[in-house]
């Protein structure tokens, strides 16, 4: 699945190896919100990872180990830098000349997590994940209207999971042809717009 702010596009391919996303992103010079699949790595391009994947995963770590205090100094680190951010972003959206200002302070929360001594498994291995992704986490910052997290690619999952579940069986072309028309009728929903009422009008763009 291939999400903006606007549009929707579904793209059927037998394995989820970097293969696909060559094909599709070749060229491609914006930046790419994504969660931390290893595959996307390989894309040439300014790379933005889930924030909201990265919260998720400390706050797992830091309910499993609830004493560990490596754990919790990065997890206060990581939320106090996230909340101001969001506040940011909640009264003047998604603009670099406001979020700007962030980029110190995200420098030192990723170099104290790089510098902390863990001597716990735990602590070591989100400090190496912080660190290994040091260079997207906050790419955000830099551009106008980049979000912060890859939501919109995870509501569009669940519409394909809808689609999917109600499927008896799909054979390779049916999928395609299938993934053709559930990017149509997504796009029109981010947009406002109702499906059946584009079929009926005999638009072929979406944009008219």
């Amino acid at each position: 699945m291939f999400t903006n702010l606007t549009s929707v596009a579904y793209v059927h391919a037998e394995t989820r190896e970097a293969a696909i996303l060559e094909e599709v992103l070749k060229g491609f010079s914006g930046v790419l919100v994504s969660d931390f699949y290893a595959a996307y790595d390989s894309v040439p391009c300014a790379q933005q990872k889930c924030l909201i994947h990265l919260m998720r995963d400390i706050n797992e770590q830091v309910c499993k180990n609830p004493f560990n205090e490596e754990l919790a100094s990065i997890a206060r680190g990581f939320g106090d830098l996230l909340r101001k951010i969001v506040e940011t972003i909640d009264t003047y959206g998604l603009k670099a000349r406001h979020l700007r200002k962030y980029k110190r302070p995200a420098a030192n929360f990723i170099e104290n997590v790089i510098t902390l001594e863990c001597k716990t498994e735990a602590g070591s291995v989100l400090r190496k994940r912080i660190e290994k992704n040091k260079g997207r986490l906050f790419t955000f910052l830099e551009y106008d209207n980049v979000p912060w997290n890859n939501n919109n690619a995870e509501h569009a999952v669940h519409a394909y999971v809808k689609l999917r579940n109600g499927l008896i069986a799909s054979t390779p072309k049916g999928a395609k042809e299938y993934a053709v028309l559930l990017s149509i009728q997504q796009t029109l929903h981010y947009r406002g717009r109702n499906f059946l009422d584009f079929l009926r009008s005999g638009h072929t763009d979406i944009d008219e």
